[in-house]
């Protein structure tokens, strides 16, 4: 294997400007939609409800769930929370607790109990077919309040993705939810099984509503907004047109390679956001793009797992090289049952490892096509943090005009550490 650094390219820093919309204040904005689903006099005192908290990493996610307890508490409700993450957490009890803990939301600060049995009911069968399951924690409450983050889903397309029909079916469906709903992955498509769940679990009457979380590029709330059972479907689908104008994005469409500091369940559902990569859970081919629209990138380094995933690897298999720091974190029973139950197992599979991010780099680089200035190298800290980007010395002829992108230094050599791993730029102060 290479292993000279000074073959490495030259890297400069750039800095990119998407739309940036704010909340400044989460919990008075989550008490004000609360407020306009619930007027006053609309929640019994006394009344059993939950509140939804997935797996994801959102943006002040413990701060929104607190501001909800505490709305439903000025009602004279009894909030709790519900974990609603289908398989994640190793699809047991306090696998699923552990991870909302990593976002703050733990019983103590909530200051409201945490109902996280896995235990499920059925609720028959759509017309399509497909058998529902809601939680028994929900079934047995007066009323469930979904939150989630709308945005982009990183396996399918449609008219609803991720976000409050998705927590509905697949978070409350719980373990046997999710492999359902990704079992009709081959005939109905997963978009159209977790609608129809949701449909059907909305009739019910169980649910109550949802506030739909909407973030900026730069990883913000840039809105929180209540949604009613009235017209939900419908509503949710305006608000994922508006968070795909939020989106991030990479500086290029061609990239040779791609270094990522590292990836995880709390960065996206893939661990590495598709719709960022280019690259289909389903399936890809080298170098093409998932979707149109998507960047062809012809090698990906993930460089770390983050810490909140608790060893869920899942998406790993989008990636062509990790170094071995990497590998020495994977919990491969977690991140088997997180992909089987997506249907997508080549997800767990492992990418090459070499022993450290020098390592990597070169191997990458030297399985790329190769061009005369050099190879167009990109890396970002992850897939939800693209404002600040480094560069290869090649790039520069390609962006240094382009409108959104400041060039904000010269290109320097890669730092890297004794034992050969990068010292990232996004970990030192000059970003």
């Amino acid at each position: 294997m290479p292993t000279n650094a000074d073959s490495l390219p030259r890297m400069f820093l750039a800095r990119q400007r998407f739309p940036r919309p704010r909340v400044i204040d989460l919990s008075q904005a989550v008490k004000a939609e609360l407020e306009k689903l619930f007027p006053r006099g609309t929640i019994q005192p006394g009344a059993e409800i939950g509140v939804t908290v997935g797996s994801r990493g959102i943006a002040g996610i413990a701060e929104m769930t607190k501001a909800a307890v505490e709305f439903l508490k000025s009602r004279d409700a009894r909030p709790f929370v519900i974990p609603a993450m289908g398989s994640h957490g190793g699809a047991v009890a306090e696998g699923q607790r552990h991870l909302i803990a990593h976002y703050g939301v733990t019983e103590q600060s909530m200051g409201a109990p945490i109902r996280d049995q896995m235990q499920t009911r059925s609720l028959g069968r759509t017309s399509e077919g497909i058998e529902v399951f809601i939680a028994e924690a929900a079934w047995n409450s007066d009323g469930i309040i979904l939150m989630n983050r709308v945005k982009p889903h990183t396996d399918y397309k449609g008219r609803i993705e991720s976000g409050l029909s998705k927590i509905c079916a697949i978070g409350l469906g719980k373990y046997v939810g999710a492999q359902e709903y990704h079992s009709r992955i081959f005939d109905l498509g997963l978009g159209a099984a977790i609608e129809g769940a949701a449909r059907k679990i909305v009739s019910t009457g169980k649910i109550l509503g949802g506030l739909a979380i909407l973030e900026n590029a730069y990883h913000e709330t840039a809105k929180v907004e209540g949604v009613a059972v009235d017209g939900f479907f419908e509503h949710e689908a305006r608000l994922l047109e508006e968070s795909r104008q939020l989106m991030g994005s990479l500086p290029l469409k061609e990239i040779d390679v791609l270094l990522c500091d590292r990836m995880g369940k709390n960065i996206s559902g893939a661990g590495l956001d598709t719709n960022i990569i280019g690259r289909g859970v389903c399936g890809y081919l080298q170098g093409v793009p998932w979707k149109d629209w998507m960047p062809s990138i012809y090698r990906i380094i993930v460089c770390d797992l983050s810490d909140e995933s608790d060893g869920n690897a899942v998406g790993m298999g989008l990636v062509d090289f990790v170094p071995e720091r990497f590998i020495k974190k994977v919990n491969y029973p977690i991140t088997t049952i997180n992909a089987v139950t997506a249907c997508t197992p080549h997800n767990a599979r492992s990418p090459v490892v070499a022993r450290n991010d020098l390592e990597a780099l070169l191997t990458a680089i030297k399985t790329c096509p190769r061009r005369p200035g050099g190879p167009l190298l990109v890396h970002i800290h992850d897939t939800l943090e693209l404002e600040n980007v480094c560069l290869s010395e090649a790039c520069l002829p390609l962006v240094q005009s382009r409108t959104g992108l400041q060039v904000v230094s010269a290109p320097e050599p890669m730092r890297l550490d004794a034992n050969g791993n990068l010292e990232s730029v996004f970990h030192r102060q000059e970003i």
